[in-house]
């Protein structure tokens, strides 16, 4: 099995609804995303994917949520915007881009410095 990662950031608003403290106030973040890919096999170049299209397709992802307020997308109606929603979300979508043997094997995301949530895909 090969394994490659990406990287990329977005800037939003959100607050937790519930929350019994400071986060159900509306506040924002630089999240820092990474995403891992892998395959079984590379492609005819040697590759599991291009990272240019790996960069692009997580950069497609993001963009929907950038410089936005979390809690007014659709997938977030439900599903409080959490770090760990953010990066479930994130990994089915960038999956929903990869080529035929190319899987989302799991998304980091950091709401701090310090800390994140990873999403790990389960293996069909």
């Amino acid at each position: 099995m090969y394994e490659i990662s990406v990287k990329d950031q977005f800037a939003a608003a959100h607050n937790l609804r519930g929350h019994k403290g400071g986060c159900e106030n509306l506040h924002g973040h630089n999240w820092q995303v990474k995403a891992v890919l892998a395959a079984s096999r590379l492609d005819e170049l040697g590759m599991v994917c291009d990272f240019r299209d790996v960069k692009k397709a997580l950069a497609d992802v993001l963009d929907d949520y950038d410089h936005c307020y979390l809690n007014d997308l659709p997938r977030f109606r439900q599903a409080n915007p959490t770090t760990e929603n953010i990066a479930r979300f994130v990994a089915e979508a960038l999956g929903e881009k990869m080529p035929e043997g190319v899987t989302v094997r799991s998304v980091t995301v950091w709401e701090s410095e310090n800390c994140y949530a990873r999403y790990v895909v389960p293996q069909k």
